[in-house]
């Protein structure tokens, strides 16, 4: 801990003072509340396998094909020596931990999540992928006590398990009531959106995985094969194909999100043709909230003609405690996402994040220094795109534009 000590009093040091202030089951979801603006819970990659699974009541087998580990048992081994004994096997609600009052305080309409981890018991890892996220399908009540709504699927681990390991995936989720995005048995269930009706109007959710991220091309749903959504380039072909399924499927009152997993695992910099796909799915696809993800640390925010674009959510759940590498960039700290949309028109009236430590393999409240530490750095990314991030003092971090 030595070191997350000295990078925390380090940047401390220079930090501003505080601020105040077969059947498709995906279609429909349940009825849900509300208000005036409708408020939604966005993370970003959420890793229930490999570690994680190992410390739950119903796990895999363990054997993983990496270069150095082969046994999942060695990422509990590693954080325990990083940060204590866990006591094992764990319940489904241990790794949300202090996350479960957040989401009780704010009470949103709906928690999206781009899930990246294959729930099934396949022992078949796709060829030469390396790295292999599997959760057992009966640990899927972790995501039921989180009361998880959404899920993305569109991302860089949804196959790691060959196809019957998707499939499975599917399958585990239609059985719990979880809608899903970006993932299916073909190209047509795999571009639809997940649904959620409100009141009044819905939440439809589209999702994308972005070779840039990692998606292998030969993920790609077809016609006969179940796959995902592969977004090869943000590009003006992948813009017209998305306006018109977003076309398709969008009322009056709708809001619709874009979650995609696009982009690099570490540093700053928001590449140029990003932005613009973002800005361009806002003014000629129909898309509210672009909620990116793939980065394992949050990223600068904008709003764009009164839009969100999240760029990279980082990391909210993983197994990475006591892995050395990349440490200025801080994984270990996640943010919890509360947009309120205006139904009408889509555009964001107020967004609240809150800082967690991921700590034990569980969300733990942040401390004083450690969200001081997040909001300087996202308050300095976030305002070369128009954005303030300032602390409250609630010890939450809004966000100003």
């Amino acid at each position: 801990m030595l070191w997350r000590l000295l990078i925390v009093a380090g940047i401390c040091a220079f930090l501003p003072a505080e601020k105040p202030g077969a059947v498709n089951m995906k279609a429909v979801g349940p009825l849900l509340q509300e208000a005036d603006g409708i408020t939604l819970f966005l993370s970003g990659d959420v890793m229930t396998g490999r570690g994680i699974d190992q410390i739950l009541n119903h796990s895999v087998n363990p054997i993983l094909y990496e270069s150095y580990v082969k046994d999942a048992t060695y990422y509990v081994q590693l954080a325990e020596s990083q940060n204590g004994n866990i006591d094992q096997p764990v319940s489904p609600k241990y790794i949300w931990g202090d996350a479960l009052k957040v989401w009780s305080r704010f009470a949103p309409a709906a928690k999206i999540i781009n899930l990246e981890t294959s729930i099934t018991n396949n022992e078949q890892p796709w060829p030469g992928k390396g790295i292999n996220y599997r959760m057992h399908p009966k640990n899927i009540n972790v995501l039921t006590e989180a009361g998880i709504n959404v899920v993305s699927l569109a991302n860089n681990h949804t196959l790691d398990w060959e196809i019957s390991g998707l499939v499975e995936t599917l399958r585990t989720l239609e059985a719990a009531g979880i809608l899903y995005a970006g993932a299916g048995r073909n190209t047509e269930e795999a571009q639809k959106p997940a649904i959620l009706q409100l009141k009044k109007g819905r939440i439809l959710v589209f999702a994308y995985g972005a070779g840039s991220s990692g998606v292998p091309a030969g993920w790609g749903a077809t016609t006969e094969r179940s796959g995902i959504c592969y977004l090869r380039e943000p590009g003006k072909q992948e813009l017209i194909s998305i306006k018109e399924q977003v076309s398709a499927e969008k009322r009056s009152g709708d809001v619709v999100v874009f979650s995609v997993h696009w982009g690099s695992n570490w540093g700053y910099d928001i590449p140029s043709v990003q932005r613009e796909f973002a800005h361009q799915l806002i003014d000629r696809a129909g898309v509210d909230i672009v909620h990116g993800h793939s980065s394992h640390h949050p990223r600068g925010i904008e709003v764009y003609h009164g839009k969100l674009i999240i760029y990279g959510a980082g990391d909210f759940i993983n197994d990475y405690e006591g892995i050395e590498g990349y440490e200025q960039f801080r994984d270990d700290l996640a943010l919890m996402y509360f947009p309120v949309i205006e139904p009408s028109s889509g555009k964001l009236l107020s967004m609240q994040m809150v800082p967690m430590h991921i700590k034990n393999m569980r969300l733990n409240n942040a401390s004083k220094a450690d969200i001081r530490w997040i909001q300087y750095v996202l308050d300095r990314e976030s305002r070369k795109l128009g954005a303030q991030v300032v602390l409250t003092d609630e010890g939450t971090l809004s966000l100003q534009w």
